[in-house]
């Protein structure tokens, strides 16, 4: 029977997570405090793990290393853990989406708002967190010249005025102009569309995050 737990945004940088996430019976009850510490002390990053010792990890190390492969969101990774063992790197993914997948409608938008603006305060004050610092700045986002800086910011204030979310795109795989061209085109949809189509971004962003951390081709023996 799962948990149905609220978590608002206080207003600072130190809040990991923020509105609504349900939490299936998969995660043990120590999840939810442990999750948002551990995403409050972050250690340094270990390349390339393979699926066993991804198995093998501790549930503090386990959140601590995967705990932001969904953005500032690490009671998902804390949910999927007792999932162990995963067959390999495409069970770990699944195990990830059929969570969010399985999310109601305002959990999703949660995980929708716990991403940062394109190019904004975040970026501008530093406040990002190490991987959508890397995202953004490899798509350009903080060398905008000041009209492309002054479009983005209008485009981004009326998208979340639109649909009370940030607009999420995976920035590794576009560059400035083809993101200026989505936000401004996504402005117009529907919001049950746009909501779908933003959890579908996280997914991406999610699977280019696992990469750098866990090999894809080394199944695990059962």
């Amino acid at each position: 029977m799962g948990v149905f737990i609220v978590m608002r945004r206080w207003g600072n940088a130190g809040s990991a997570l923020k509105h609504a996430v349900y939490l299936k019976g998969c995660c043990c009850k120590r999840s939810i405090k442990t999750a948002c510490a551990t995403m409050l002390k972050r250690v340094p990053v270990r390349m390339d793990m393979d699926i066993a010792t991804v198995n093998a990890l501790p549930f503090e190390d386990f959140v601590n290393l995967l705990g932001n492969v969904v953005e500032k969101c690490p009671i998902i990774t804390a949910a999927v853990w007792s999932g162990r063992p995963f067959l390999n790197f495409t069970a770990l993914e699944a195990a990830i989406n059929e969570f969010i997948d399985a999310l109601p409608e305002s959990g999703k938008e949660g995980i929708l708002r716990c991403h940062p603006d394109l190019a904004g305060r975040d970026l501008q004050s530093g406040t990002l967190t190490r991987e959508s610092r890397e995202e953004q700045a490899g798509a350009g986002m903080d060398a905008l010249n000041s009209a492309d800086a002054s479009r983005i910011a209008r485009l981004n204030k009326e998208y979340k005025e639109r649909f009370e979310f940030p607009f999420i795109i995976c920035a590794r795989v576009n560059d400035k102009a083809n993101i200026l061209r989505q936000l401004s085109e996504r402005c117009q949809n529907e919001r049950a569309l746009e909501r779908a189509r933003g959890i579908e971004e996280v997914k991406k962003i999610c699977r280019l995050r696992l990469q750098a951390l866990v090999l894809t081709d080394a199944p695990n023996k059962l």
